[in-house]
């Protein structure tokens, strides 16, 4: 993680023209069908949720506006990425949890379980600070066609949210929630972003 300059990167404009936006976040809404990712989880007795954290790890990890964030009015730029993800705890509350991402899925697949675990049990949350986190939501105990997340200047990193899949005779969707912020990322990042997310999702091979 190290500061740069938005002016020598391909965010200049953006930088200006919205650094200084009180409401700064887009929010925009794909389906995907997640059939394939259905299956690899219930053949391999793998979580889906962790699947498709490593999916959209996978994803972002190709984008390079995913390595830039702007934080208080200075630009940063990351070297590692992480996926966040919400635990239930023991007690009944719930924790965060960061993952690092590595393209190794079985080792990806081991620090999410280990991590979770972790989190889940000891009711403290684990954080990665020098790592370019793509926070997630998933509210699986009902259906939704879309989710728009607070918009804070506490939390700027991009966020993937989603509720409970739809299951129909032929394939499973999911409505997908992507929120941005705009200095970050144009529309046409996050759409090409939702893209390779669905192919990730369709070529999954373990």
């Amino acid at each position: 993680m190290k500061e740069i300059n938005p002016k020598e990167t391909s965010r200049a404009s953006a930088f200006e023209m919205w650094m200084s936006s009180p409401m700064p976040m887009v929010t925009i809404t794909k389906t995907f069908d997640i059939s394939h990712l259905c299956k690899i989880s219930k053949k391999k007795k793998l979580k889906l949720n962790m699947l498709l954290c490593w999916c959209i790890g996978k994803s972002a990890s190709q984008i390079k506006e995913f390595s830039m964030l702007p934080v208080d009015g200075k630009m940063f730029e990351y070297d590692k990425l992480a996926i966040n993800v919400i635990v239930n705890n023991i007690k009944g509350g719930i924790n965060s949890c960061d993952i690092p991402f590595t393209n190794d899925f079985k080792q990806f697949a081991e620090n999410y379980d280990s991590l979770t675990k972790q989190v889940a049990e000891s009711c403290e949350s684990v954080f990665i600070e020098d790592a370019m986190i793509v926070g997630t939501s998933a509210v699986v105990t009902t259906e939704l066609d879309c989710i728009v997340n607070q918009y804070t200047d506490k939390f700027l990193n991009p966020m993937v949210m989603w509720g409970k899949y739809r299951k129909s005779w032929f394939k499973t969707t999911l409505p997908i929630s992507f929120q941005f912020h705009h200095v970050q990322m144009d529309g046409g990042h996050a759409a090409k972003f939702l893209d390779l997310l669905q192919k990730e999702i369709c070529k999954l091979e373990i």
